[in-house]
């Protein structure tokens, strides 16, 4: 018969300095440094390192002692062994069977590197396109026309896009952009387009020309506004609904606001309210670039339309 490999820690070879533990019939994932003292039970007795030897006179007798006596007691229990295995290794005649040489133990096996793959190549996000400005909460996205930009900060927390120069509001006290256009999640219950957008071109008006949302009147207030717009439409797909009035203000030229509602083409399709601002008598903000923006306006991912991309929108 064959002796198989006992269990115990033995060299890793394909880490020097450590060792890995073999359970007797293959390699485990545990190891240990080469210096590690063996668990007890677990192969001979190993000489105590250094800075592991206890205190000693100048001639070293004491450290030699107990080196010695740990040796002895090594040798007395390996012969022990081999007595043990001699007599069991008799058959009932007497007569000693022929030992077979152990199996040697397998060299340990080294754990391969992992070889990277070439990962493809990412879609483009759309959100690093100065021309789209994406609303992932909201599933859209709206081109950016030309000589606009997608600011990182704003006083507001919401997508927002906007004229590149700015200038001294009328009103003083700050600086304002001639046009800006930014996109909200609906808040309440009401989910009719035509009754959010109503209820919205309020808000809208006096965000941009009545008072900021730090409470500055950088228009001199709204004194008066027209309807000049209200209509049903589609938008992203989707069937909508926009308000558009003609604001007077306190100071300056005063401007044009525009609410407009749909629902989103995500989730549970809570509607998206997009807010327009721009103020009249401005050569480069003509009304039709609301109507240019609003039809540009597309559902997340709408490849056929490269996600609404407004590099060719002018005003």
């Amino acid at each position: 018969m064959s002796y198989a490999t006992p269990p115990g820690w033995y060299p890793d070879t394909g880490a020097p300095g450590t060792e890995r533990w073999w359970d007797g019939t293959a390699w485990t994932a545990h190891t240990r440094p080469l210096a590690a003292a063996a668990p007890e039970g677990f192969g001979p007795p190993s000489l105590p390192l250094p800075h592991q030897r206890g205190p000693h006179d100048g001639s070293g007798g004491g450290s030699r002692t107990k080196v010695l006596a740990i040796t002895l007691s090594g040798v007395l229990v390996l012969g022990a062994a081999v007595t043990g295995a001699v007599l069991l290794g008799r058959d009932d005649s007497g007569t000693s069977a022929t030992p077979t040489t152990p199996t040697s133990s397998p060299a340990p096996v080294t754990t391969p590197t992992p070889t990277p793959t070439a990962s493809s190549s990412a879609e483009p996000d759309p959100d690093e396109d100065p021309s789209v400005l994406v609303d992932q909460l909201n599933g859209v996205t709206l081109p950016v026309p030309t000589g606009w930009e997608k600011p990182d900060n704003t006083t507001e927390d919401v997508p927002i896009i906007r004229t590149e120069q700015s200038y001294d509001c009328p009103g003083g006290s700050s600086f304002c952009y001639h046009g800006t256009v930014t996109t909200h999640t609906a808040r309440g219950t009401e989910n009719d387009p035509q009754a959010l957008a109503e209820a919205d071109i309020v808000t809208a008006a006096d965000r941009a020309y009545e008072e900021d949302v730090l409470g500055r009147r950088i228009h001199g207030g709204i004194t008066s506004h027209k309807v000049i717009k209200a209509q049903e439409l589609s938008v992203a797909g989707r069937t909508g609904y926009l308000v558009r009035w003609r604001v007077t203000t306190g100071k300056g030229p005063g401007g044009y606001v525009q609410s407009l509602a749909f629902p989103s083409s995500v989730g549970t399709e809570t509607p998206v309210i997009v807010r327009f601002a721009f103020d009249a008598d401005v050569a480069d903000l003509p009304l039709s670039l609301m109507d240019t923006i609003t039809r540009g306006i597309r559902p997340l991912g709408d490849s056929a339309t490269s996600g609404g991309v407004g590099a060719s929108i002018g005003p």
